[in-house]
């Protein structure tokens, strides 16, 4: 029997992982500085017509407005929607403020982004005996000092964790035990899953998995067989099983975006239209993280289903959009004239490192 969740060295000492998760964080940033927004619908984000919403209040929540989703329909769908410019160095000083307060509890924080963090509170600094009282205190804190709420998910691995701050949104906490958590994997459809995106719900539909429970039924040869180096994953969560640390100063290794084009491109103009949209979510990504790249790829995905990827790699990171802008268009260009037409295209930044580490060099650890 597989155990999840113990601490390495101590096969019975269960790990005590909280999953912090800031409430709408950008818009609600914004609604705190400036109150005639309060009790509005709000959208962090351009509101041109190529416009992308980055984060959207609860007030904007209900009406189906979600971040990525693109500005016009956000639009459409709620036609009061306050469209509010992004303050990306604003987020950042609250977030270095909101993971000063998990420090006083834990070294060993991985964040995820500006507004999400795991932390391992399996030997917190302040001695407190229950991780769901570690992570009151810092919502208490977090509240007291920015203004702002967090919810927070209570769990012996980081996967429940993950979950069960979902469960109490916003401004709530739930605890997922180790007694808990295989019965509530198991009723989890596949689709809330954290890491199965549609794609795969999709095809874990079409093979008849649609609950957590579906996929315990099966066995890892067959997970395995179907999806490849992400089946035993997927075979272990169902069962309530992620022995994945906590890592604390975790980067992702890289960033990308693309688009399926409606109809099938050929011309170098209307391709680098298609490409100035996934510039602007990958460098956003790079803003709100904090994190730089020096390798540049482009992906190209013709209308026979043939993929080519281009590269460039840099001594220095990227230290812009419009610079990122232009070693994607370059790439683009080097291709030029296309052999065929164009169905999709990409853009990803790679050898991330923190922008604090950002510094011209020939090789660094990621």
């Amino acid at each position: 029997m597989r155990e999840s969740g113990t601490v390495e060295g101590d096969a019975t000492r269960v790990r005590k992982i909280i999953h912090i998760d800031m409430d709408a964080f950008y818009a609600s940033v914004e609604q705190r500085d400036n109150p005639e927004l309060r009790g509005k619908p709000v959208a962090v984000g351009g509101s041109a017509e190529r416009g992308v919403v980055a984060a959207a209040s609860y007030e904007a929540r209900k009406f189906g407005v979600r971040s990525a989703m693109a500005s016009v329909t956000a639009k459409r769908q709620c036609p009061d929607l306050i469209f509010v410019k992004p303050r990306f160095e604003v987020y950042k000083a609250i977030s270095r403020q909101i993971r000063e307060i998990f420090a006083e509890h834990t070294e060993i924080i991985e964040p995820l982004s500006l507004d999400e963090a795991y932390l391992d509170v399996t030997e917190n600094l302040q001695g407190i005996p229950l991780a769901r009282d570690v992570a009151l205190r810092i919502r208490e804190k977090i509240k007291a000092e920015t203004g702002l709420n967090a919810s927070a998910g209570i769990s012996y691995n980081k996967f429940l964790a993950k979950l069960a701050s979902d469960h109490r949104k916003p401004n709530g906490q739930f605890v997922i035990s180790p007694e808990m958590g295989p019965a509530f994997v198991e009723k989890l459809p596949v689709g809330k899953f954290h890491g199965i995106g549609p794609a795969t719900g999709a095809k874990m539909n079409a093979l008849g998995l649609f609950t957590g429970l579906d996929i315990r039924n099966q066995t890892l040869e067959f997970m395995n067989a179907n999806f490849g180096k992400s089946g035993a994953y997927y075979y272990w969560i169902s069962r309530g099983v992620d022995e994945r640390p906590v890592r604390a100063n975790r980067i992702r290794k890289s960033i990308g975006a693309e688009t399926t084009f409606s109809t099938d491109l050929f011309e170098f103009n209307a391709l680098v239209v298609e490409l100035r949209p996934l510039v602007d979510k990958v460098w956003r990504h790079c803003e709100t993280t904090g994190s730089r790249g020096r390798t540049v790829t482009l992906k190209i995905k013709f209308a026979d289903f043939e993929i080519i990827t281009r590269s460039r790699s840099l001594l220095a990171p990227v230290t812009g959009r419009d610079e990122l802008e232009r070693l994607a268009c370059g790439l683009l260009e080097i291709e030029m004239p296309l052999p065929k037409r164009v169905r999709l295209v990409g853009v990803s930044l790679s050898s991330l490192q923190l922008g604090d580490d950002a510094e011209p060099q020939l090789t660094f650890g990621i």
